[in-house]
């Protein structure tokens, strides 16, 4: 195989004094001053010394702890005086947490403990910012993941977050300078966050951490954090959505579910290791720098580089184990067919506006960087790719272990110098960024995608085409069939309750307590932004026929159509399947199940169709060992309900069963002045990545009724080898 065209080449040996730039000592040599007693005061350094803080207290009047750790200073001690330390919480002395092993100093000025009138707590009272649709947007900008002023993956505030608004950032910076050293106060006290939490554990029946209290984690393990994280999450967005925003913040669920879950020790694969991680696989996407921290696939929360303390005989020297690759310097480019990488280091100042931009220097994650390519370990690489979803968002996606094969400075666009590595990806791994930029070809038209039969399934009924691809046998296509995109009821159940409408003629919105809509969904609306299902246990009620608020209610998520770009394409033996090419977060809508409503007076009588494109939603659901009761359980419906698509329906008729499924059905209640309408809506179970099909469990009939078993092809290391 041809090399790879190199963009940027490598200058010649004597254009560059290497020797020059080795000279810089390290920061991990530079010796912070700390307390010799635990009630020692703090004095002020002189000269050219640095102050830095330990994670744990007490603190002196003038100091707060690291992010996040300051959110109950007075109960907090030393590691070795607390017996009930969680697994997860930082130990310094023990040479594990979350700080980078070389651990850059910082001047005592820049944490100061707000005054005694001020709250502290785990997290800061954050305004949002609405999207054109009306959700809120959930961002975490990624323009300082590599820069020099942030020691470590939690050594920083939330209030302090980049805004990518240069009017934002200005009125940040003045109310900064207004108030001094007070900070804003949270919306939630720690009981609440607590209550939430709990409830939370026992609702989902997650109440057993002995799996993810492990050093090493496994996939399931992985997979229950990211749940009980996404979970809590989404209830903050839910709870914050009612507050009004406040001016110049940025409200950050996130960071308050992973501070919750990190204080409680629920994480796995703490200890920093050179290679793949336990139970994150090649592909797995993340919506959330925060979610890579809790599984410890890249520790810091906004540098681009993570590294380890590497002891070579008596001397200890830093080696990176992950890279972030999102865009974030203006070098960074792609090489080859997607398995090369040229990364830029960190450092120089690229996005400090306010400071001289500046050679960058051979320390910390650049030094790390230099020490791997000399030893040849693997490092692991994150590609952070733009979520179109969101104004300044980004996907990480994990895309395997590379090597450094060349490094070398160059001069980058700002004219200063720039360290270059080229990274190249291990061999004999699954496909992960390759499939994303496949796609993005599909989407622009560079490329054709393969073995398409139909461009659109459904003939210009949804708003985006469904492709029918077929690269296995010689089928033509599926049975043919009437495409429709919703529920056909041949008359209205009457509604047990009062179906009157709404009157929000602006749509419906978070915190309105005269909305009747938002009354029958407990005070608040089902779904936050995005069209992301808050709690999957309880019906939603959804704006009906008889409101008033527009076809774009943040209240209508299921009656919008197909939100992703979906394709019918053919398996290689369970016949037709259904995938996507975007991606689709965790709780996010997919489709609702489309198809004609049997009469239920056929089922009183047991009249039963015998047709394969059959949705009960009376069925009931076995216990799995890979998902939380919320998922596999029967739900409570209104009345029964029992749907064919046989001769009409859309592409959820398509989509197979699976004994360890990414996607749940949930029922949605819409109710008119005629009466009521069930309907079934299907959600995200978790984040799933382009291209991988989308399955949910058929469930079992009741005992009563005789139903033929078929053999499952599922694939699940949980397969119970049949299906009803």
């Amino acid at each position: 195989m041809d090399q790879p065209v190199r963009r940027d080449p490598i200058p010649a040996s004597e254009s560059v004094d290497k020797s020059r730039v080795l000279e810089i000592r390290p920061l991990r040599s530079l010796a912070p001053v700390f307390p010799s007693q635990p009630n020692a005061s703090f004095s002020t350094p002189v000269g050219g010394h640095f102050f830095c803080v330990p994670p744990y207290g007490p603190f002196p009047a003038e100091v707060t702890p690291f992010y996040p750790f300051f959110g109950s200073i007075g109960s907090q001690r030393r590691p070795e005086q607390n017996p009930q330390t969680p697994v997860g919480v930082p130990n310094q002395a023990a040479g594990s947490g979350y700080s980078n092993p070389v651990i850059a100093a910082v001047p005592i000025a820049s944490f100061r403990t707000p005054p005694p009138t001020a709250q502290v707590n785990g997290d800061r009272s954050h305004g949002r910012s609405q999207s054109q649709s009306g959700f809120a947007e959930e961002e975490c900008s990624d323009s300082l993941n590599q820069g020099a002023e942030f020691l470590s993956s939690f050594s920083m505030h939330t209030t302090d977050l980049d805004d990518t608004s240069k009017s934002k950032r200005a009125k940040n910076k003045s109310q900064r300078k207004a108030r001094g050293s007070q900070e804003t106060s949270v919306n939630f006290s720690d009981a609440d966050v607590d209550l939430i939490f709990n409830n939370i554990l026992s609702s989902y029946n997650l109440m057993e951490f002995s799996m993810v209290r492990r050093a090493d984690g496994d996939r399931k393990s992985v997979g229950y954090i990211l749940l009980i994280f996404d979970l809590l999450r989404r209830k903050l967005s839910q709870f914050e959505d009612t507050k009004e925003p406040t001016a110049g913040t940025i409200r950050r669920p996130d960071l308050k579910a992973s501070t919750v879950l990190t204080n409680k020790g629920i994480r796995t694969n703490v200890k920093k290791r050179v290679g793949d991680v336990s139970g994150v696989e090649v592909g797995d996407i993340f919506y959330f720098r925060m979610e890579m921290n809790l599984v410890g696939l890249h520790f810091p929360c906004m540098a681009g580089i993570d590294y380890i303390g590497l002891k070579i005989s008596q001397e200890e020297e830093a080696a990176a184990v992950s890279i972030v690759s999102s865009g974030g310097y203006e070098d960074n480019v792609e090489d080859g067919d997607g398995d090369v990488l040229i990364y830029s280091g960190q450092g120089g100042n690229i996005f400090r506006k306010d400071k001289e931009i500046m050679d960058q220097k051979l320390e910390r994650g650049n030094l790390a960087l230099e020490n791997s390519f000399r030893r040849g370990n693997e490092i692991r690489v994150i590609r952070g790719i733009k979520d179109v979803a969101t104004l300044n968002g980004k996907i990480y996606v994990y895309d395997g272990l590379y090597k450094i094969q060349e490094s070398w400075v160059d001069k980058g666009k700002s004219g200063c110098n720039v360290f270059k590595y080229k990274l190249v990806r291990s061999p004999g791994q699954p496909e992960a960024f390759m499939t994303w930029k496949s796609v993005q070809q599909w989407k622009n038209g560079i490329t054709s995608r393969n073995g398409i039969i139909l461009p659109d399934l459904t003939s210009g009924v949804e708003s985006i085409p469904v492709s029918v691809v077929n690269d296995v046998d010689d089928v033509k296509g599926p049975a043919h069939f009437t495409y429709v995109s919703s529920l056909k009821y041949s008359q209205h159940v009457n509604s047990v309750e009062s179906s009157v409408g709404c009157t929000c003629r602006n749509g419906c919105l978070p915190g309105n307590p005269n909305c009747p809509c938002i009354k029958k969904n407990g005070g608040y609306l089902p779904c936050i932004a995005h069209g992301v299902l808050v709690n999957p246990k309880s019906l939603s009620h959804e704006c009906g026929s008889s409101c008033l608020c527009p076809p774009n209610c943040r209240n209508r998520v299921s009656q919008g159509g197909l939100k992703v770009h979906l394709e019918v394409f053919r398996t290689k033996d369970k016949g037709w399947g259904l995938r996507s090419w975007d991606p689709i977060r965790a709780g996010a809508f997919i489709c609702e199940y489309a198809g004609e409503v049997i009469d239920i007076s056929k089922l009183e009588l047991g009249v039963e169709t015998e047709d394969d494109y059959v949705f009960d939603a009376t069925r009931t659901y076995q216990p799995e060992d890979d998902l939380p009761c919320a998922f596999n359980e029967a739900m409570k419906i209104p009345f029964p309900l029992i749907i064919t698509a046989k001769d009409i329906g859309n592409v959820a008729r398509f989509m197979n069963h699976s004994c360890s499924p990414n996607v749940f059905w949930h029922p949605v209640l819409r109710e008119n002045k005629e009466g009521c309408d069930l309907h079934i809506a299907f959600y995200a179970i978790k984040h799933i990545p382009p291209m991988m099909e989308l399955t949910y469990n058929y469930g079992s009939v009741l005992p009563d009724k005789a139903m033929r078993k078929n053999n499952c092809l599922c694939g699940s290391s949980k397969c119970r080898g049949y299906f009803y």
